[in-house]
């Protein structure tokens, strides 16, 4: 790993009336509209749920470190995430609520007790919920294989 600070760059361009095109060095490109609730098309990524899928990637990415320096085997994980634009006491538009929903797949003989502690800490650590000031829940279930 590089010592810290790391940058991370992305472009976003367009004309008056058309999708947004996201891009990053070395990247395909990602074409992007505003969501539905917001007079958007419903059929392409927006900043939210890019937003929240950036909170997935990065807790599945951060359990993935932990169980490996823990040396916790797993089969599978999926992470759900439902994130909450609302407006604050502040009158503020920005998201006041993550709720992740995690399904973690392990072999048997595995301590779901150890996963469950491993799930807690990849959600402590996941730098993109650290970053935002929205209240984050975890719900997780451990499925041990018979």
């Amino acid at each position: 790993m590089q010592d810290y600070p790391h940058y991370y760059r992305a472009t976003a361009s367009a004309a008056a009336e058309s999708s947004v095109d996201v891009t990053s060095p070395g990247l395909e490109s990602i074409e992007t509209a505003p969501p539905p609730e917001f007079g958007g098309p419903g059929d392409l990524w927006s900043p939210e749920t890019l937003l929240a899928a950036a909170v997935a990637n990065c807790f599945i990415l951060s359990f993935r470190a932990i169980a490996r320096a823990a040396k916790l085997e797993w089969n599978a994980l999926s992470c759900d995430v439902e994130a909450v634009l609302d407006r604050g006491e502040d009158r503020v538009t920005k998201f006041t609520e993550i709720s992740e929903r995690v399904v973690l797949d392990v072999p048997a003989g595995t301590d779901p007790a150890k996963a469950r502690r491993l799930l807690d800490k990849a959600e402590h650590v996941c730098l993109i919920t650290n970053s935002m000031t929205a209240t984050t829940t975890l719900e997780a279930e451990v499925r041990v294989a018979d």
